[in-house]
């Protein structure tokens, strides 16, 4: 605390020193400063480039093996390639579905309202699993049914 020391009648008024309090709001800028890019979490996803309206995709080669999609509905139920699989079996099934094919890549698609907790919940049991999961984008069409 600091005082005046004016010349007039009230003598000696006491008078706030805030030096001390812009060195601690500064020593805590930085802190936050330095420590706030270490909060960052990271998940790497393998995402589709859009492809361009005028190119065409070609077609898959005859004899090759339609890709395995996990979907996930609006009612939160679990489906590879359209058909529904408890959560329990997902990896298992995954994991065998994916040991028979040499790309051993898992397409994931969920409905447009799926909450989202849900849908990562779903995208983490499969990566759980140890299998490579690419999002789907919104405009490739779905895989028909086997």
């Amino acid at each position: 605390m600091a005082f005046d020391l004016g010349g007039g009648k009230a003598g000696i008024r006491p008078a706030m020193n805030v030096t001390p309090l812009v060195d601690v709001v500064l020593v805590l800028l930085i802190i936050f400063m330095v420590v706030t890019p270490l909060m960052t979490k990271q998940m790497w996803m393998d995402v589709p480039g859009k492809a361009d309206e005028q190119t065409e995709v070609a077609p898959p080669p005859p004899g090759a093996l339609p890709p395995v999609v996990l979907t996930v509905t609006k009612a939160g139920a679990v489906q590879i390639n359209r058909e529904d699989v408890p959560r329990d079996q997902l990896v298992a099934r995954l994991q065998r579905m994916i040991n028979a094919r040499p790309d051993k890549i898992v397409f994931f698609d969920a409905e447009n309202d799926v909450p989202y907790g849900t849908a990562m919940e779903v995208m983490d049991l499969a990566r759980g699993g140890n299998l490579t999961v690419a999002v789907v984008p919104d405009a490739v069409a779905e895989p028909s049914a086997p």
